[in-house]
């Protein structure tokens, strides 16, 4: 039963974390309006997410860019066999991004950036009918990098620099579909995991092959993220011999899928700027979690078998005036997760996310920026079959429909 429980944890802090759940793409305000595109847009600091690289070719010596989301997640549940449905109540997230680059000289920019590009409040109803597989998690995730980007041409440059992570999750699940104490309370776990950090590194290219059209490329490297120690405490546990549960501890460790995304941007009659990029994340690493515990508890490999997944990202600039730029875009992203293995953690299939916004200039160098996305994910009847209780494997099935709708705030100056 314990390692069940840590296997549904890391299985949902992985796929939460970067392609299931609420994972959505909230790296800058102007990106999002334009369906998250970057890697070959030179437009302000948030280049230091989607292309260090061109960091080099934004005029100003000091540029910067900070802001934040709301998101309003939504995830209904219903098994149609049994009559039996439910729905989430997870609080509001608020994803926050802030960038700084400095320019050197003319062949030289220094930068910074922290973001929280993974993270995730899921909870639902007290004792549903998934209650034995998750009743909520708060999962957080902070990106600092450091960055530089250099010059190699007027054409060409390149840019990257090493990331630290430093993250925590909290999770709660009952453990079983029917254990109560005495009282008729539901057992229970709750496991929390805090200060976990881990390194990595991105690397990526510029290319202005003219005046109007631009090249770019970016690599996220893989992570390895290791929990030591974290902690799991048992409620409402019985006492009976045929349930020694006690609170123990434990450690594991996890892949950080790669990331390749490629862009162009095309500059059209001067006001107007198509973008497109293409972005695989490589979630064939995550083969299997193994874990590792403090206690008798035997260690336990588990298979997950992700596929790799795309996203396919289209965005339009147009500008209007010099007081106000319009955006809009789209983009089409693909779910890792394989038929069998879709637990109400992450309740995700391919998603369709539609993006608008806008950029007040309040002067020459102050501007409020502004974006909306509206997430739709594809109905889907599927079920998680790896949960097994009382030597039996139980499938929990059902048809899920999720949706998600961020709006946010962002500014940008420039010195």
């Amino acid at each position: 039963m314990k390692k069940l429980l840590f296997l549904g944890l890391f299985g949902l802090m992985a796929a939460v974390t970067y392609a299931g759940g609420y994972r959505v793409s909230l790296q800058g305000q102007r990106s999002l309006a334009m369906g998250h595109t970057g890697v070959a847009v030179v437009n302000n600091a948030e280049l230091a997410f989607f292309n260090p690289a061109g960091l080099v070719y934004l005029e100003d010596k000091i540029n910067l860019a900070a802001g934040a989301s709301a998101v309003f997640s939504n995830v209904k549940y219903q098994n149609s066999e049994f009559g039996i449905s439910s729905e989430t109540d997870s609080p509001v997230g608020t994803p926050f991004y802030a960038y700084g680059s400095y320019r050197v000289n003319d062949w030289l920019t220094l930068g910074l950036a922290a973001y929280t590009p993974y993270g995730s409040t899921v909870e639902w109803p007290t004792d549903w009918a998934g209650s034995h597989l998750v009743n909520n998690i708060d999962l957080q995730a902070i990106y600092i990098q450091a960055l530089a980007s250099v010059k190699i041409s007027d054409k060409l440059s390149v840019g990257g620099g090493p990331i630290y992570v430093n993250g925590s999750v909290n999770f709660n699940r009952n453990l079983n579909r029917t254990l109560t104490d005495v009282d008729g309370n539901r057992s229970n776990v709750t496991v929390d995991a805090s200060g976990v950090s881990a390194f990595g590194w991105s690397a990526s290219a510029m290319y202005n092959a003219t005046e109007d059209l631009r090249f770019g490329i970016n690599y996220r490297s893989e992570i390895m993220v290791e929990a030591e120690g974290g902690d799991a405490t048992f409620r409402n546990v019985p006492n009976s011999p045929l349930t020694p549960f006690q609170n123990t501890e434990f450690d594991a460790a996890l892949p950080m899928p790669a990331e390749l995304s490629v862009g162009l941007s095309y500059q059209l009659l001067d006001k107007w700027l198509f973008a497109f990029d293409y972005n695989m994340t490589y979630w064939d690493v995550y083969e299997s979690l193994d874990i590792d515990f403090a206690n008798a508890t035997p260690d336990s490999n588990n298979p997950r078998n992700y596929k790799n997944s795309s996203s396919y990202r289209f965005g339009l600039q147009y500008f209007a005036n010099e007081t106000v730029t319009l955006r809009v875009g789209y983009y089409f992203d693909e779910s890792p997760v394989q038929s069998g293995y879709f637990a109400p953690e992450t309740p995700r299939n391919d998603a369709h996310g539609f993006t608008g916004g806008l950029s007040l200039h309040v002067s020459n160098r102050f501007s409020i920026d502004a974006a909306f996305l509206y997430n739709r994910y594809e109905e889907i009847d599927e079920s998680y079959n790896y949960y097994t209780e009382n030597g039996e494997t139980v499938p929990f099935e059902g048809t899920y429909k999720t949706s998600a709708f961020i709006p946010g705030l962002g500014v940008t100056y420039k010195l």
